[in-house]
């Protein structure tokens, strides 16, 4: 074959602006020179053509004989495909041989980038194509397009992500100007177009459609009609594809692509929002047309043609898929008369999850089992939404309690448990269970009213049904509220007569929150064998694995030990608490733990750290709309003379900015890290004392960038890869301090400008 290749290539003028994406494209770059195939894959209208088109054109001189586009959108015949290539690079077709045959030939020896744009329709034959070059032509280089991979030897993957947020409000802005000049993001409507934003999920080609209405609309006005997306999302430009003029053609070309059975799970999975995990998908989405054992293949699939996207959470594998993707499947899902049958069978699921994990409660995995419901957590709302079985919605809302007390959501437990209540006031067993469950929110809220009231229903509903369980959790609720009330003598038998109950039938989970109320009764009674009888209820927690329970047992024995006296086994009891609390994102047991960690540290005379720790406290008594005063006058009266004891010797100008220091650690995690680390807020030792966190040859790198060398010649220097000294840079950012890392960042990424392929 004739011809001759120009270096120019064939790359198109852009006609608008690139915004954004910096970081991506960098990336791409770096990849082009450890790859000969990347494929950069993403649902439709996530700009995976125009992301392609910047990299290649930025990557021109690295590549001497030319980056060519070849546009596969148009061609719908697979035997085409390495013809189109050809046409691409202006090389006529006129010898008798396959074109891929002649195009291998002409390639051979060139140094070229020829970018495989729109291959999702097309997969075995591009990858017959790519295949062909990357084993005759040594030096070519491909980078493809497409909604899924090309799946051949050697293939490197580049899943384009949404816009970061400032990224997608620069677009909008951008792309405004052009039909509302003069159009800018001020203070006043930044938050509406951070919220127009994230609900078009960063996606660029819906953010340049939304971009077209604010012709004639204002950003509130879109965010506000976006729940019809497709509809309002269309007017694009008249010479993109006809699948790019609107949202729902860009969609509608995905789903398309998709078989018959790919598309049904796309329909399935828009019952779940905010994510999913596999085992929800395999027993919501299985059936009627999906086979219980092909549900995994079909999900892979989904992933492979960026459907579906993973999404691990806490260490949790899982999935979602874009907020414009789920919706056009639920359309279907409407459409084809799914969607009640899949509510139910939605709620089912994590109706069964929340009753597994309550009853499991009391063993090991408490916090995996917490850190799934966080992240199932819009899933469970959509699931108390249900509607239909009154009941089964009672049921959830009391089997998440948990979730509700110990996971950080004690008001949205408050707000479900009582819609439920009130949708179902049949005198069943779940009203009787939800009763208590109710009540023990409100506890902890310090709402003491309510709760007497809830407790007063669920004694007699526990008795007109015979319910030992309801009966022993009432009792023990009602100490609560007794001791809250001031009432020590009174609560003291109820806690015994609620852990005699929960022991006899069984119920660790009960037991031990029963005996834990009731080691903390008899500390603040000063009954002598309160820390024997404690430590006993702690083996037990240890016994069953209730790591939670251990937790505050161990606060419990750490008030005994201080109102004896022991400031120094108090301390250690607590600290301990405090470790074993962390990841539980218990605002309440973190206050009380951490309240009586500022008594014993202001007692040692560390006024300043306990003045940060009473911080904290207020801060988390902020987040859940209660004080410490809410928890009883005894624990009231401590904190008291703690606070007074710290103003006095600090000063009240003092004593407020430690106070303000410490309620930056806002969330139960933060607080615990903060109360069991060092001091942050202390001044940092000088560099002469401070221990190097890097490794010699670490040292050597940083030393050589202090000084200004670059990339190559540090190589120079010190007889290594410039791959390798990237590796100890990132070593070095991972380890320096917040100021150093600044400065060596700023250094790395001026020098990674070089050409990524020489």
């Amino acid at each position: 074959m004739a011809g001759v290749i120009s270096p120019a290539g064939n790359l198109p003028a852009a006609l608008t602006s690139f915004v954004g994406r910096r970081g991506e494209v960098a990336g791409i770059r770096r990849l082009l020179g450890e790859t000969r195939l990347l494929t950069l894959t993403g649902v439709g209208g996530l700009g995976k053509t125009r992301l392609a088109l910047e990299a290649a054109g930025v990557s021109r001189k690295s590549f001497a004989d030319g980056v060519w586009l070849v546009d596969l959108a148009p061609v719908q015949d697979p035997s085409e495909v390495a013809g189109t290539a050809a046409r691409a690079l202006g090389l006529p077709d006129l010898g008798p041989r396959p074109v891929l045959e002649q195009l291998t030939e002409h390639l051979a020896g060139r140094f070229a980038l020829l970018v495989l744009d729109n291959c999702e329709h097309l997969v075995d034959a591009c990858a017959e194509l790519a295949g062909g070059l990357l084993s005759a032509a040594a030096e070519v280089r491909v980078l493809a397009t497409s909604r899924q991979t090309l799946g051949i030897t050697g293939e490197h993957v580049f899943t384009v992500p949404p816009l970061a947020p400032h990224e997608a409000a620069e677009l909008l802005r951008d792309r405004t100007v052009a039909v509302r000049p003069g159009f800018e993001v001020t203070e006043a409507n930044a938050a509406a177009v951070a919220r127009l934003c994230a609900e078009l999920d960063g996606m660029p080609l819906a953010i340049e459609l939304a971009a077209s209405r604010l012709r004639t609309l204002t950003v509130d006005q879109v965010a506000e009609r976006l729940e019809d997306r497709f509809a309002l999302l269309t007017g694009g430009s008249r010479v993109a594809r006809p699948r790019q003029r609107t949202l729902r053609a860009a969609i509608e070309w995905s789903y398309e692509l998709c078989v018959p059975a790919e598309r049904l799970l796309w329909n399935r999975l828009s019952i779940f929002v905010g994510g999913f995990a596999l085992d929800a998908v395999e027993e919501v989405c299985a059936g009627e047309g999906i086979a219980a054992h092909e549900v995994l293949d079909l999900l892979d699939r989904l992933v492979a043609q960026s459907v579906v996207l993973p999404a691990d959470a806490e260490g949790v594998p899982r999935f979602r898929m874009l907020e414009t993707i789920r919706q056009y499947g639920r359309e279907r899902l409407v459409e084809c008369g799914e969607e009640e049958r899949l509510r139910e069978r939605h709620r089912g699921f994590f109706l069964s999850l929340a009753e597994l994990i309550a009853d499991c409660w009391c063993g090991p995995g408490q916090q995996e089992a917490l850190a799934r419901l966080r992240a199932e957590h819009p899933n469970l709302l959509v699931a108390l939404a249900c509607g239909g079985d009154a009941q089964a919605t009672l049921a959830l809302a009391a089997a998440l309690r948990f979730h509700w007390c110990a996971g950080g959501f004690l008001g949205e437990g408050r707000r479900q448990l009582e819609r439920a209540l009130a949708a179902a006031p049949e005198p069943t067993p779940a009203r009787a269970r939800a009763l208590w469950v109710v009540a023990w929110v409100a506890l902890l809220q310090g709402d003491l009213a309510p709760a007497d009231r809830w407790l007063d229903e669920a004694a007699a509903l526990g008795e007109r049904l015979d319910d030992p369980v309801v009966r022993a959790y009432v009792q023990g609720m009602r100490g609560t509220s007794a001791s809250f009330h001031d009432r020590p003598q009174e609560a003291l038998p109820l806690h015994e007569a609620a852990a005699a109950a929960h022991l006899a039938l069984g119920e660790g989970t009960g037991a031990i929150l029963a005996l834990f109320q009731l080691t903390l009764i008899q500390a603040r009674l000063g009954i002598p064998d309160a820390a024997e009888r404690g430590r006993r209820a702690l083996a037990l927690a240890e016994e069953y694995g209730d790591r939670w329970g251990r937790a505050h047992l161990l606060w419990a024995l750490g008030v005994d030990a201080w109102a004896r006296g022991g400031q120094e086994a108090c301390t250690t009891l607590i600290r301990d608490a405090l470790a074993l609390a962390r990841g539980f994102h218990d605002y309440v047991a973190v206050v009380l733990m951490l309240d009586l960690l500022a008594w014993t540290t202001a007692e040692s005379g560390d006024h300043q750290r306990a003045a940060r720790l009473l911080g904290a406290v207020r801060s988390l008594c902020q987040g859940i709309g209660t004080t410490t005063a809410a928890f009883g006058p005894h624990l009231t009266e401590e904190h008291a003379l703690c606070e007074e004891a710290v103003v006095a010797a600090l000063g009240p100008t003092a004593y407020e900015k430690a106070l303000a220091d410490g309620g930056r650690h806002d969330t139960p995690d933060a607080a615990i890290a903060y109360a069991l680390g060092a001091d942050t807020d202390a001044e940092p030792a000088s560099p002469e004392s401070a221990p190097s966190p890097l490794s010699q040859r670490e040292r050597e790198v940083a030393s050589l960038v202090a000084r200004g060398m670059t990339n190559p010649q540090i190589a120079g220097v010190l007889v290594l890869s410039p791959r390798t000294v990237g590796g100890h840079v990132q070593n070095i950012l991972t380890k320096l301090g917040a100021g150093r890392r600044a400065e060596i960042a700023a250094w790395w990424t001026a020098n990674q400008e070089s050409d990524p392929v020489r």
